[in-house]
């Protein structure tokens, strides 16, 4: 893998100025919760920096990008373009960065809909994405506030937000984020 400070300049080209500073963000907090949580603090910046590589790549592009990969979308995904960059950026990290780290990519790969037994770099790229110091939503102050509490309160709380504002907007959630969903649940029941 390259350096958190080359990642940056191949992102940088690849997106506007907000996403930049967002992802640049998110690698930020990721670095936070790293340290607080006892994970590798290097491949949480690498994997915060380039977890949107490809959000601003046409949806078109991030469908070959995919195809080429050999992943075939299941139909809830092809009905969620806005998930496509988390897949998309998944491929472009292992065939075009040649990234063969499978912690930095699943980090990539999951960090819209999180998925059953995430690795912890996996929930905090998830987390830090959420609470990133740009980010001014309703209820951002609560997610703050339970990613200082514990990594198990974060995910409940992230899943939980995340499947209300998918069923408000009549939107299907998939498999991944239900499992993640369920799992969480048990966990904070203990």
């Amino acid at each position: 893998m390259l350096s958190a400070k080359e990642y940056k300049s191949i992102i940088k080209g690849r997106m506007s100025n907000a996403r930049y500073t967002h992802s640049v963000n998110v690698a930020e907090e990721a670095i936070r919760l790293a340290k607080k949580y006892g994970s590798d603090v290097k491949k949480a910046e690498i994997a915060g920096i380039l977890h949107d590589i490809t959000k601003e790549t046409p949806i078109d592009e991030q469908l070959q990008i995919i195809k080429n990969a050999g992943i075939i979308l299941d139909e809830i995904e092809m009905s969620a373009p806005k998930l496509y960059h988390s897949i998309s950026g998944y491929a472009y990290l292992k065939n075009v960065l040649k990234i063969d780290d499978d912690e930095v990519l699943n980090a990539v790969r999951y960090h819209t809909t999180a998925r059953a037994n995430m690795s912890l770099l996996e929930q905090i790229i998830y987390i830090a994405d959420f609470t990133s110091a740009e980010r001014d939503y309703d209820g951002v102050e609560r997610m703050r506030k339970a990613s200082n509490k514990g990594m198990d309160k974060a995910m409940l709380e992230g899943l939980s937000f995340s499947i209300a504002d998918l069923a408000e907007r009549c939107q299907p959630i998939g498999k991944d984020t239900l499992e993640a969903y369920n799992q969480f649940v048990m966990i904070n029941k203990k």
